[in-house]
């Protein structure tokens, strides 16, 4: 039996905390405040504690230093109502093994007590850094965004690479910079470079840098982009991009920490954390022989995947809010966004994430003119292909399969009954079709477009099946 130790101002959440671990089989002591806490934990040392941050008196965050000079290195899980990335820092910084942000169910705050139980006890914290504010656009109350901002305050302590995938426009160079800004090397400089933006001839100079008439028109020495971001972080954005023949080389940067300029054979040392972020599929890239496994393997020590908006939708009225604020627009001050408006916002498939989204509040700002934002102000919704291919197969996929596993099974005694393809197509064909045309909000230059048929063979399947 363990003995837990919940601390909280909010009677209703102690009591069902309580009973719900006693029920687990667990011995729970509860306090109000950080300092009745403090008391019943030098009493009985608990095996863990779980603490809100807003408390009468000593808040949370500063209580759980106080927790680990009392008792030592008990886990400590955090409680706030209020799930931001500074949150998430500052908690893991002081030591916390994790948090919940309010409401939660209780089975959630079950299953991370557990975890936290079983976690062997480990002295001492990590090293602090500032929190930053260069991280503010990552907004988000949403357990997508949650999981995301854990993952940043584990790692950004840490130098280890980090490699950031996901769809366009989902914010992965904020994800780098957080990193950066709440790290050891937050003094240093913090250089993106896109990959896929520099020529094949160019990428090895601009990164290693080159000595004077190494090739034509190389009039001086220039030292790389490796070498300039010394003490700092580099993120190597669109990393998929890299070209194949300098990719030995790049590893051995990452792993060395050197750079051998164009036209040396000496190399040269720089201290660089490596970030790389890429919106391909890195797997099917190596599949194909146009990348390295063991530089995967190096960059991906701590992978990282910002979740695309249509996976966060509760986010996007303040998103949508902060943008506009962000616009710097005349008379922004006095523009609103109404009901219908966010509704709106939440019902498009934003393929192209979050960057769509800040366009669309910037347009509507200008065309409302300072008065309130209406959904007929913003511009036409975009869609992509891979997405429309996911919303079109993604929720009937697992029926069809089944389908046609039943029919095939039914058909092998009855060859005259056959043609499954051709009634296999006809009976997903109006599945698809529906999907993509609700997804471009009933967009048929768009849905034709998406599905890559011509407007008027769109036009007769929709009649064919009766789809208004």
């Amino acid at each position: 039996m363990s003995r837990i130790l919940i601390v909280d101002d909010e009677a209703s959440i102690c009591f069902a905390l309580r009973e719900f671990l006693t029920d687990e089989g667990h011995r729970v002591d509860v306090a109000a405040s950080a300092e009745e806490g403090f008391k019943l934990a030098e009493d009985g040392p608990p095996d863990a504690i779980v603490l809100d941050i807003r408390l009468p008196g000593i808040d949370g965050l500063s209580a759980i230093s106080e927790f680990r000079s009392r008792i030592g290195p008990a886990p400590i899980v955090v409680i706030t109502a209020f799930g931001n990335l500074e949150t998430a820092v500052r908690a893991m910084e002081g030591g916390a093994f994790d948090y919940l942000v309010k409401p939660f169910d209780l089975d959630q705050a079950a299953i991370v007590v557990k975890r936290a139980l079983e976690t062997p006890k480990v002295q001492g914290s990590p090293a602090a850094a500032t929190a930053a504010d260069g991280a503010e656009a990552l907004i988000g109350t949403s357990p997508a965004m949650q999981d995301l901002f854990k993952s940043i305050a584990l790692v950004a302590p840490t130098d280890v690479p980090v490699l950031i995938t996901g769809e366009s426009g989902t914010g992965k160079e904020l994800v780098a910079w957080a990193i950066h800004r709440h790290s050891s090397r937050r003094s240093g400089p913090f250089l993106p470079i896109c990959l896929a933006a520099l020529s094949p001839g160019l990428v090895e100079r601009e990164l290693f840098g080159h000595l004077k008439g190494s090739f034509t028109g190389a009039a001086q020495d220039r030292e790389g982009l490796l070498e300039l971001a010394s003490g700092g972080t580099v993120l190597l954005d669109e990393i998929g991009d890299v070209p194949s023949s300098l990719q030995v080389k790049l590893l051995r940067a990452i792993e060395h920490r050197e750079v051998t300029p164009v036209g040396d054979a000496r190399p040269r040392p720089t201290d660089i954390r490596v970030i790389a972020a890429t919106n391909r599929p890195l797997a099917e890239l190596m599949a194909a022989g146009q990348f390295r496994e063991d530089l995967f393997f190096r960059l991906s020590v701590f992978p990282i995947h910002p979740p695309p908006l249509r996976d966060r939708r509760e986010d996007i009225p303040a998103l949508a809010e902060h943008f506009l604020r962000q616009s710097r627009l005349p008379d922004v001050a006095d523009t609103h966004l109404t009901q219908e408006v966010i509704g709106e916002l939440r019902s498009r498939p934003w393929a192209g994430n979050i960057r769509e989204l800040r366009n669309a509040i910037e347009h509507a700002a200008i065309v409302a003119r300072g008065r309130t934002i209406r959904p007929e102000h913003l511009p036409p919704a975009a869609c992509g292909p891979g997405r429309m291919a996911t919303i079109a197969t993604g929720e009937i996929e697992p029926q069809l399969a089944e389908w046609a596993r039943q029919e095939a099974v039914r058909l092998r005694g009855c060859p005259d009954e056959a043609a499954l393809y051709e009634r296999f197509l006809e009976l997903t064909e109006p599945h698809v079709l529906r999907a993509v045309l609700g997804a471009c909000l009933n967009n048929r230059a768009q849905a034709a477009q998406v599905l890559g048929i011509h407007r008027a063979t769109l036009r007769q399947k929709l009649n064919k099946y009766g789809i208004s």
